[in-house]
């Protein structure tokens, strides 16, 4: 496929900047806005995906970190904050929810009378380890448009470009 047939939306923006700018170089639009897309596009389907299981991409990644931390599934509301980048007002609605819907359970923590423990239920467990597979075919639909070299040399790129900002 030439370049000329090959172009998108993004394109005909940075065309345009090219046009009443070209003084401007508008080449981070391009990269910055297609990925903009992807994420804004790939949101909304894992959206729907996770919206099967009853629960939101935002709780999804509470579970699935509980999920990957190993047995025995448990983390403190802390842990998880930190791990998810969230305050621990926001944490607390999610637990609220999740732990509503029986995906998981908050205990005293016995080595810390102030603490608690959140450990993922045998329900919540059954849930994750489905919708992350229904995630992962979604992800993997999404890449089928590139070679195994290709995903691997964009992994590669995106890991540095993450480095640097």
């Amino acid at each position: 496929m030439s370049e000329l047939t090959n172009r998108d939306a993004v394109d005909a923006i940075t065309a345009q900047w090219n046009a009443v700018r070209p003084e401007l170089d508008v080449s981070p639009m391009g990269i910055f806005g297609r990925i903009y897309r992807i994420t804004r596009a790939m949101g909304e389907e894992m959206d729907r995906t996770y919206a099967r299981y009853g629960i939101s991409r935002g709780e999804f990644d509470v579970v699935a970190t509980l999920r990957r931390s190993g047995e025995p599934y448990t983390l403190s509301p802390r842990q998880l904050s930190a791990t998810l980048m969230l305050t621990t007002g926001g944490m607390t609605g999610r637990l609220d929810k999740l732990e509503k819907a029986g995906l998981l359970c908050r205990k005293p923590d016995p080595h810390d009378r102030r603490g608690l423990q959140v450990t993922i239920t045998e329900k919540g467990l059954a849930l994750i380890d489905e919708a992350v597979v229904a995630g992962l075919e979604v992800q993997h639909r999404a890449l089928a448009g590139l070679t195994e070299e290709e995903a691997g040399q964009l992994t590669g790129l995106l890991r540095k470009l993450l480095a640097g900002v």
